[in-house]
């Protein structure tokens, strides 16, 4: 009889200290410790982020072993993410995860973290068939990535200034919405409408552009304040619908464009920003419009998380894809 394969994954790349555990391919445990601190600050702070991990990972780690109901001892491998992400972050989850693989004398297994996010569609079903297309998004990355293989994975376009997220965050700043920006925005365009006009960037082939539409945005309330100083407060909803609304149609338009060049109709979104009901709403019309087979990850898998980490280093495991006790963190890493 073959031996169980039991891996231990640790996510450190942001501000969410995250522990899973995962057993022949099926998820035994997830568990998250996420930093209410950076709220104060409008954002992640990195110094106060490595901090908390430091002191959050051991008790994570313990809480997804007795979750899942393994012992140390019975652990194949452990994996960690290795990038793309915050340096110091990242340095504590790979430093416990060689540590503790070191001590139990079991492989390595090092994730890109763009990549695991794809392959959380895998965790459960419906599961995208082979290829497929896949949106990510989140606060530092939007991509559309034509996926072969689990691990066959190809860049079509990406954005050249701000990530998705980030025009998100950014534009919730300057209309004072906390931090983070993106689910007070889409809670609140649910109760508007999207009657305001913002441009959408003229970008070619796949790559996306959300810096102009900051800007846009930045200069409309300028303008709008300058009448009215209640603008902003006076028609908030209808803001938020109306920004919403536009992220949206940018991300799809290319979407859709991928989709016609490249004649793949199974079509995915992940990340963060996959949470976003205008978002998921989208793609399921289009899916329904345009006869595309669609796939959205359950909400606790488009955040960070050590499940979608879990998944990828299974997938690894499979192909004997290990590491070195000498790998390195990395804030840029290409997959």
């Amino acid at each position: 009889m073959n031996k169980d394969i039991i891996i231990l994954a640790i996510e450190s790349s942001c501000d969410d200290t995250s522990a899973a555990v995962i057993r022949n391919g099926e998820i035994l445990s997830n568990c998250i410790a996420g930093q209410k601190v950076h709220e104060e600050y409008g954002g992640v702070v990195p110094e106060i982020a490595s901090r908390a991990h430091q002191a959050n990972i051991v008790p994570v780690v313990d809480l997804a072993l007795k979750k899942a109901g393994i012992k140390p001892s019975e652990l194949t491998a452990i994996a960690f993410t290795r990038g793309p992400g915050l340096l110091g972050s990242l340095l504590v989850g790979v430093s416990f995860a060689k540590a503790m693989a070191l001590s139990l004398n079991i492989p390595l297994i090092e994730v890109n973290h763009i990549q695991a996010h794809v392959l959380s569609h895998f965790i459960e079903a419906p599961r995208p068939a082979l290829p497929f297309l896949c949106l990510t998004v989140s606060g530092g990355h939007t991509q559309i990535l034509l996926i072969r293989d689990y691990l066959d994975m190809q860049e079509l376009g990406t954005t050249i200034d701000d990530a998705a997220g980030e025009a998100f965050d950014k534009i919730g700043k300057i209309m004072g919405l906390g931090y983070p920006a993106g689910p007070i925005i889409d809670k609140m365009a649910l109760e508007g409408k999207a009657i305001f006009e913002f441009s959408e960037p003229q970008v070619q082939g796949f790559d996306f552009s959300f810096s102009g539409l900051k800007t846009n945005v930045l200069r409309f309330l300028q303008k709008e304040t300058k009448l009215n100083p209640n603008f902003i407060n006076e028609n908030l909803a209808n803001l938020c619908a109306s920004i919403q609304s536009r992220i949206v149609s940018i991300l799809m338009n290319k979407l859709q464009k991928a989709v016609l060049e490249t004649g793949v109709k199974e079509v995915a979104i992940a990340g963060g920003v996959s949470a976003n009901s205008g978002l998921r709403k989208a793609l399921e019309n289009s899916g329904i419009k345009l006869g595309w087979n669609t796939y959205i990850p359950a909400f606790q898998y488009c955040t960070d998380n050590a499940a979608m980490i879990a998944m990828t280093a299974h997938f690894k495991y499979l192909k004997n894809e290990f590491t070195g006790q000498d790998t390195v963190p990395l804030a840029r890493y290409d997959f």
